[in-house]
């Protein structure tokens, strides 16, 4: 028995049982989702109040989504030897926990020091949902699924910092993470009462050598890229040693797995042509997606001089475009294959990050609106799709691996993001300045603010039009198993 019971004959609808699974799973991704897009728009308090530089702020974001993937590798080993229902319910109580803490923090080390406690608990809980809902669906029912329960999803984007930035204005910054509470109590109740006890199979053991690789092989990397992006070249040796340093332990992690009977993450699935591409994909979408996510906040309200709450709904748009875009996405990869609808995605996000490296602080919002809006439709229809293609093509057994790898894949690809971008437009504001020095005041603020966020906008651009190369691979065709993929998957076993 599974955690969401026997599959019913009827393998094409959705029937209300599988829907009421959608419902919990939906709850507690929102949450997380929203804790993701909130912190976004109060930033630039954030590194007021403490003091810090945006630098430094950043790791707020970046130490979450470090936590997030890091954690990630343990939800399939966690899935099998404690069942899938026991650990999503662990999960957001640990993430509960990390809001409280987090709401309380009194100084930015313990702020981001929370964070990553949060993190480390948020971390398990989409994937160990999209792993109920994948056993439950099943490969028929999945790309329909994904497709549904996304437009309440999308909500967290679009709700995130509207809500951020009315409570930082208006309220608290702590109150961005208290608000995590009420939610998880609903989602703990909801899970409680609908999914099943499964049984957990626990003669999977851990792989211990396999985690102390690739979790702080992973940290260790994002923050050396981190210090080389802040100098600007490879003259920091602390950078230069970290990088190397946590290539080598991620390196030593998949030779590892290539030799391990039971890794921590199955890296030979990554060779399958439509799981390798959908990673390649996911992981360069995320870093900018993510990237972009932390800038655009900044941007409205540096650049524009808008406040928190004003940054949150010109931010809308793109959650909006998301909404919208995603059951028709899923319903086109039903019938046309993922690769073409993610790169038709990528299309209009490579358009829109091209056009906003275009404006500048007078550009008409009645232009920047539209852009924004562009975006979000690309994003609801690169990420689900993507990832629901390959979980499409493996088996049953293989899905909470297959997840698990994935959110590893895309969170990294965020943590990068918020690391780089950050650094990379404190970098250009320092760089430009000094040029305005013995000017008018205002002068940093035009001409240095607006090349500052057209650089980053086009190192985002540049990134997207990367991800385009793996989409290539995708299936362009109904369904997305080819037909040797069941067999070439079983000998990986």
């Amino acid at each position: 028995m599974t955690a969401t019971g026997t599959p019913r004959p009827d393998q094409t609808r959705l029937d209300p049982h599988l829907l009421r699974i959608a419902a919990v799973v939906v709850l507690g991704t929102f949450m997380s989702i929203l804790d993701t897009t909130i912190i976004n728009v109060a930033v630039r308090d954030l590194s007021r109040d403490f003091g810090a530089s945006l630098a430094t702020t950043q790791w707020i974001s970046t130490g979450y989504m470090l936590a997030l993937a890091t954690v990630i590798p343990l939800t399939g080993w966690a899935a099998d030897r404690y069942g899938t229902k026991r650990l999503y319910m662990t999960s957001i109580l640990l993430f509960l926990g990390g809001s409280a803490l987090s709401g309380a923090a009194w100084s930015m080390p313990t702020l981001i020091l929370f964070r990553v406690l949060q993190g480390l608990g948020g971390g398990m809980i989409m994937p160990t949902g999209m792993t109920i809902l994948s056993h439950a669906a099943g490969p028929a029912r999945i790309g329909r699924l994904m497709g549904l329960i996304g437009v309440p999803m999308l909500l967290g984007p679009i709700c995130g910092p509207i809500l951020g930035g009315w409570l930082v204005d208006d309220v608290s910054w702590r109150w961005i993470f208290f608000v995590n509470l009420p939610v998880g109590a609903i989602a703990l109740y909801a899970a409680l009462r609908v999914l099943a006890p499964d049984e957990p199979r626990p003669h999977h053991a851990l792989d211990w050598q396999g985690l102390l690789l690739l979790s702080p092989g992973l940290a260790i990397f994002v923050f050396g890229l981190a210090r080389i992006a802040a100098a600007g070249d490879f003259s920091t040796p602390a950078g230069d040693i970290a990088s190397v340093t946590g290539l080598a332990l991620v390196s030593a992690f998949v030779l590892h797995a290539l030799r391990h009977r039971d890794p921590l993450i199955d890296v030979r699935m990554f060779t399958h042509r439509t799981v390798g591409a959908s990673a390649l994909t996911t992981f360069l979408f995320g870093t900018a997606f993510f990237g972009m996510s932390l800038i655009l906040p900044l941007y409205f309200q540096m650049v524009r001089g808008r406040p928190a709450f004003g940054a949150g709904l010109l931010l809308a748009a793109q959650g909006i475009g998301a909404m919208l875009a995603m059951p028709l996405a899923a319903r086109m990869t039903d019938r046309v294959g993922a690769g073409r609808v993610v790169l038709t995605g990528l299309g209009c996000v490579a358009t829109g990050m091209l056009a906003l490296s275009r404006i500048s602080g007078t550009t008409p919002l009645w232009t920047v609106e539209p852009i924004l809006f562009l975006l979000g439709l690309g994003l609801g229809a690169t990420m689900m799709p993507a990832m629901s293609a390959a979980m499409g093509s493996v088996q049953r057994h293989q899905i909470a691996r297959t997840t698990s790898g994935l959110n590893v894949v895309q969170r990294v690809g965020g943590s990068m993001g918020t690391a780089l971008f950050a650094v990379v437009l404190s970098h250009q504001i320092a760089a430009l300045t000094p040029t305005a020095q013995g000017g008018p005041a205002a002068t940093p603020a035009t001409a240095s603010l607006d090349t500052a966020f057209s650089h980053t906008f086009l190192w985002s651009f540049g990134i997207i039009l990367l991800a385009i190369c793996p989409a290539l691979f995708l299936p362009r065709k109904k369904g997305g198993t080819r037909p040797d993929e069941g067999a070439a998957l079983s000998a990986m076993e």
